[in-house]
């Protein structure tokens, strides 16, 4: 099934395209940019180290929700790396990889939260700290105002950057 319908799947056509790029690339140094989550925070650590690709197997229980993606890499420290926790994987440099250079990458991710603006206004972070000020101090809770609609992602979810 291709076409305008092929948008909607999961994984991307181009998340499959990586796949295989990944697959042709094993036994090379590969550069990472791993996705790093946490409760407050969401980031990617790229660093100048290179990896040796040893496999892309197939990972058995894919959830989109988890970014737990159909598949896992494994590199020569003896990681295996689920691809939903790469933000990008490149040959040659770390570092603004030139197309060519692309094996893998989440434009979803990239686009809609690391490179992403942020949302927040002086006046929402205002009543944020106040709120949690008189939390601190006991104090009973005030409603925060909410936060204007980002330009950027969806949920946390899957590389749907088609």
């Amino acid at each position: 099934m291709h076409g305008a319908d092929d948008t909607n799947l999961w994984p991307s056509a181009s998340y499959r395209q990586g796949v295989e790029r990944l697959k042709a690339a094993v036994g090379r140094p590969v550069y990472l940019a791993e996705i790093l989550i946490s409760e407050t925070q969401a980031s990617a650590r790229i660093t100048d180290r290179p990896f040796e690709l040893l496999a892309v197997v197939d990972f058995p229980r894919p959830d989109p929700a988890k970014r737990l993606f159909p598949h896992l890499i494994i590199v020569d420290d003896g990681r295996g790396i689920n691809l939903g926790h790469i933000a990008r994987i490149s040959l040659n440099t770390p570092f603004d990889p030139p197309e060519q250079d692309l094996l893998f990458e989440d434009r979803g991710y990239l686009a809609g939260y690391l490179f992403a603006e942020s949302g927040f206004t002086k006046e929402w972070i205002a009543a944020h700290s106040k709120r949690s000020l008189g939390q601190w101090l006991g104090k009973p809770e005030t409603a925060l105002p909410t936060l204007p609609p980002r330009s950027g992602p969806r949920a946390l979810g899957g590389p749907d950057d088609d």
